[in-house]
């Protein structure tokens, strides 16, 4: 019988990919101080790589100290752009700054998950996509943000990819379920391979 498997993530397109893969799952949420931890990396000059993975690390493992038994899988994504860390932007003023940073310049974003057994990693994946962004102009900026702030305002990067969002972009490099924030693809073959899933 397959084990007990919980998303430690309160990422609606997470639990959705993982629903629509017939991946049977609970939702339980990790509460940890993330800007804390993404602080203390960056001080310690921490590759994007690395605070991604740390950070879906630490959620998965909160999760886990709760639920002994159960695969935990916690989730983390940054954005990586020049070497400068993006996170969700707290304004609308933000979202727009962000974006014309961003824009006409090419950045990666970085998606870690994390599987934790009874408090112990035994699965891990940081999958990497590299995106452009088109020249848009300021009005444009201006007013897809203005329009989707209630979504973007959860999203790294200010945009989400698989709405209006896509319009920014004139490319995509990688997989495109880890710009959703999800290396869907290696974790399910993963769950096959340990035989939580039928081949």
């Amino acid at each position: 019988m397959p084990q007990r498997f919980i998303l430690a993530s309160g990422s609606s397109i997470r639990s959705q990919l993982l629903q629509q893969a017939c991946v049977p799952h609970e939702v339980s949420v990790a509460r940890i101080d993330e800007q804390m931890i993404k602080s203390a990396l960056l001080a310690e000059q921490a590759p994007p790589r690395d605070i991604a993975d740390t950070l879906a690390e630490m959620k998965a493992r909160k999760v886990s100290d709760k639920t002994p038994g159960a695969l935990v899988m916690g989730c983390d994504q940054v954005l990586d752009h020049r070497g400068t860390l993006l996170s969700k932007p707290a304004t609308p003023d933000e979202a727009i700054a962000q974006l014309k940073s961003l824009r006409g310049d090419r950045h990666s974003l970085l998606s870690a998950a994390v599987i934790v057994e009874d408090g112990k990693p035994i699965w891990r994946h940081v999958g990497q996509v590299r995106l452009r962004m088109r020249d848009a102009s300021d009005s444009y900026i201006e007013e897809y943000v203005a329009r989707n702030w209630g979504s973007i305002q959860h999203a790294v990067g200010a945009y989400k990819l698989e709405e209006e969002g896509v319009r920014l972009f004139s490319g995509i490099e990688g997989d495109y379920f880890n710009v959703l924030g999800l290396p869907l693809l290696e974790l399910l073959n993963y769950l096959t391979l340990r035989g939580d899933l039928s081949a």
